[in-house]
């Protein structure tokens, strides 16, 4: 009976003292490689860093190793031991611990293996860090946090700890800052088109912007019948088309070119959308496609198109009426699962709030771009959220938008890095056709010609760049937007 009890208490003894998961002896091996050759740093350091080291005085030596390898010097136990406490216990020196490392080291071959391990590790300790946090949450809750809410703290934890391998913030030094700027511009020098965002496919915008840059919140807005969601799923579909990924030291994809484009549309049908894309991809126009008014030959092109849009990294969400909450979680997953490299929003006004906003919709507006901006940074990827305009713009004379157009708050122009108008004049000057066979119909034939099929892109905001038009060519039966034969690129003409 007794051993009995003490066989009952002991898995309980074992699990009261259980340490978090670690690997001294992977550490040590690791570091003593890197004391050895240095080569091996290079092996890990894109994906290890040193607070994912268990113990405290490796996470020392592992910095060190690195200030003094990226300085251009070479990291030894004699040259290493300068910069740390000479004493590592009462019958331990700190050289005699270094020569150890060194003697004990593993082949640059396996360093990666070992820096893996360790970085596996530490995110297993960081788990259960959430997953405490989580239970106490559980337990103690209060009257504001609802279980919604929970799940979405949960999951942005989640998400920081498998982009990041941490989930704590704050202050990071000038130089790490600089780093990623000198990056972003190797990047942008290297890629097509010289450009240091996403390449929209739309040449003379991608000029004027730089392409689409990284946690920017670009709002594109327009009245009804302008064609927003058009040119936003022409930018999706292009996006995700040029997409290319490259393999990175720690084994994960990289996108080098192009991206994966996450769709939320709250306005219309995932197949709605499809058609669209589809009918521009394809050259026939949407409305025969829904009506079936398609010929044989037309049929087979629609296919052929469709088995090759089929591998294009684009995802769909066409759920109605979500929150800003759900968005964001829904975001993290699609990044944790799949990458994200561009998020649109198709519309802004469709998005709802906490219930607290929602008695007042300015208030609640204002939480959403707030919480689009701060997404748009969590994610380090664009996005781009579509807007309809007041209809204070129908009753201008000059029917082109500005930025007060900007419907029931002003925290959209506030909180977008990038405000963009589409406007096309051929649709206003359509309804005033006058009388045939008169003067002003002849000049109104005239004006029709010289805007038939054109479209303006007005950058009414941009932190990083000039303001200015975007004259795009226009294809409404096929839904299409594309670039414009300027006429300083057509070759010289013949006389």
């Amino acid at each position: 009976m007794a051993e009995q009890q003490l066989r009952l208490v002991r898995p309980e003894d074992e699990k009261a003292y259980r340490l978090a998961p670690h690997n001294v002896e992977a550490e040590q091996a690791l570091l003593g490689a890197i004391l050895v050759n240095n080569e091996a740093f290079y092996r890990v350091s894109d994906f290890l860093e040193p607070d994912h080291f268990y113990e405290p005085i490796h996470r020392q030596i592992y910095e060190v190793c690195g200030k003094i390898i990226r300085a251009g010097k070479i990291a030894t136990p004699l040259t290493v031991k300068t910069f740390l406490p000479d004493t590592l216990l009462p019958e331990v020196t700190m050289p005699q611990y270094l020569a150890k490392l060194a003697a004990e080291a593993t082949t640059v071959i396996n360093a990666s293996d070992y820096g893996q391990s360790v970085y596996d590790l530490a995110l297993r300790r960081n788990l259960i860090v959430i997953g405490e946090e989580m239970t106490a949450t559980a337990y103690e809750a209060d009257v504001e946090m609802t279980p919604e809410k929970q799940i979405e703290e949960a999951e942005r934890a989640l998400y920081d700890l498998a982009e990041k391998g941490r989930y704590d913030g704050g202050f990071q030094p000038f130089n790490a800052a600089l780093k990623d700027a000198i990056s972003m511009a190797g990047e942008a020098y290297g890629r097509d088109g010289s450009l240091s965002g996403l390449a929209t496919g739309l040449t003379d915008l991608d000029r004027l912007m730089g392409g689409l840059q990284r946690s920017d919140l670009i709002i594109l807005a327009a009245r009804p019948a302008m064609g927003k969601t058009s040119l936003a799923t022409n930018i999706a579909f292009n996006v995700a088309k040029s997409w290319k990924t490259a393999v990175q030291a720690d084994g994960h994809m990289k996108t080098v070119d192009g991206g994966v484009v996450g769709f939320f549309s709250l306005e219309m049908s995932s197949e709605q959308l499809a058609t669209r894309i589809l009918a521009e991809q394809a050259e026939i126009s949407s409305s025969d496609i829904r009506r079936g008014n398609i010929h044989e030959s037309q049929f087979s092109k629609l296919v052929d198109t469709s088995n090759l849009m089929a591998q294009v990294p684009l995802f769909i969400d066409d759920t109605g009426g979500i929150s800003i909450g759900q968005l964001a979680a829904r975001a993290r997953r699609l990044k944790r699962q799949k990458g994200l490299d561009l998020l649109i929003v198709d519309y802004l006004q469709l998005l709802s709030g906490s219930k607290k906003s929602s008695d007042n919709r300015v208030q609640e507006l204002t939480e959403i771009t707030t919480g689009l901006k701060a997404l748009a940074k969590e994610l380090e990827a664009p996005i781009i959220a579509l807007s309809q305009l007041s209809r204070q713009v129908e009753a201008r004379e000059d029917k082109h938008p500005q930025l007060a157009d900007l419907r029931e708050s002003g925290s959209i122009e506030q909180d977008a890095d990038v405000v963009l108008f589409v406007y096309r004049e051929e649709y206003y000057l359509k309804n005033k056709e006058p009388k045939e066979g008169t003067p002003e119909h002849l000049q109104w034939q005239a004006e029709m010609e010289q805007v038939h099929g054109r479209a303006e892109v007005i950058i009414g905001k941009q932190r990083h760049g000039p303001t200015g038009t975007v004259q795009l060519q226009f294809e409404a039966n096929l839904t299409r937007f594309g670039n414009l034969a300027r006429s300083d690129y057509l070759p010289e003409r013949m006389e």
